[in-house]
């Protein structure tokens, strides 16, 4: 007699990291004791699962919150689960906690939430980032655990949103080895020599300090480029980048592409000279992790995510405030200094081996999953 395979029924807005997260997961768990179901809130996105076979239904799960139409996803997911009978659900993204918090808890099913970066540390407004918190904070009454993406993410809900230790457990994204990388299946129009970066240009990536520091740059290494990678669909501050580009004569010093594969990504992260990431707040950025598989030095600002990444003067530099000077220097250093660059770049390989090959750290959320569902 076969042992039963728990089933995990995932809710997720398939966008950047999120998607990766439920593709890491389903593909390296056990087939022979987990089921996965797949529950996709962006209907027209390409679904990287679907060569596999996940079962899949979609649900229509906006960004912004919707009272009455995120009342009617609620009850949507619910019927859902009475048909799936997950054993647990694993809610991704914030609006996917909201969703999947309420659906567990009429349900009566195992919750975990991962959000993936909390909304309130997406925008500048007060008044909102209250909003959201206590949007959080009330649905702690829906049964459920946190399973936090980074150190920073369980710091979050332990001190701000006052969740007791005992309700956060710690997961850290992770990845797949990268071990072939092909050949660019896109036109290459920057230099050989390159620094890059990933990320859409919006409030969380903070791309335009980015800029502001190529300019920087630029005073002292005329040369200097940028690859900008992930300015896709949902990039809402596109347009006063491309504008910032113009008016500081940055043209040719930076380079924008759009949606690209992922084996593209990491050709381009491969043969750059380091990475660098202004972001003002990040889950465990996947990006970054690729960037740590690749073996690259790494300049980062100092927010949720990018310092878990981090060794600090020995895989990279933190940043502690939103200054050029700070993120000129430390770029400086590693350009000018190769030796200093190329032992980042070992230990940078090394964190990644020792702590965010997921082919390592799988059988730890297969434990979680046990054990959440009892």
């Amino acid at each position: 007699m076969t042992n039963k395979k728990i089933k995990i029924l995932h809710l997720f807005y398939l966008i950047g990291g999120v998607g990766t997260s439920i593709e890491l997961i389903a593909k390296n768990t056990s087939n022979d004791e987990f089921e996965h179901v797949i529950i996709n809130g962006a209907p027209k996105a390409d679904i990287p699962l679907a060569d596999h076979q996940f079962k899949i239904y979609h649900l229509k799960l906006d960004r912004d919150i919707k009272p009455i139409k995120d009342l009617q996803l609620v009850f949507q997911l619910i019927k859902i689960c009475r048909k799936e009978k997950p054993d647990i659900i694993h809610a991704h993204s914030a609006k996917g906690g909201i969703i999947g918090k309420l659906a567990a808890w009429k349900t009566k099913t195992p919750c975990l939430h991962t959000p993936q970066a909390y909304s309130y540390l997406s925008t500048s407004s007060a008044l909102k980032q209250l909003v959201y918190k206590k949007i959080e904070q009330s649905l702690k009454i829906a049964p459920h655990k946190i399973l936090a993406s980074s150190k920073s993410e369980a710091t979050r809900a332990i001190n701000d949103l006052k969740y007791s230790k005992n309700s956060v457990i710690t997961f850290p994204n992770a990845i797949n080895p990268i071990e072939k990388i092909p050949d660019l299946s896109t036109e290459k129009k920057w230099p050989d020599e390159y620094i890059c970066t990933v990320g859409r240009p919006s409030y969380q990536k903070n791309i335009e300090l980015i800029i502001d520091i190529i300019d920087e740059l630029k005073k002292e290494k005329p040369d200097i480029h940028l690859v900008i990678m992930g300015v896709g669909s949902y990039s809402p501050n596109t347009r006063s980048v491309t504008q910032k580009i113009s008016k500081l004569g940055l043209e040719k010093n930076v380079t924008m592409l759009k949606w690209t594969s992922r084996e593209d990504i990491f050709h381009i992260i491969k043969h750059a000279k380091l990475y660098l990431s202004t972001a003002r707040y990040e889950g465990l950025p996947y990006a970054v992790i690729e960037a740590l598989a690749l073996g690259k030095a790494l300049v980062l600002s100092d927010a949720d995510g990018n310092r878990d990444l981090v060794d600090d003067g020995k895989n990279g530099f933190l940043i502690f405030a939103d200054k050029t000077e700070n993120y000129k220097q430390r770029i400086t250093e590693l350009l000018n200094y190769k030796e200093k660059r190329l032992a980042f770049e070992q230990h940078s390989k090394m964190l990644f081996d020792q702590y965010f090959n997921i082919q390592h750290n799988i059988k730890n959320l297969e434990t979680i999953y046990k054990t959440e569902s009892l």
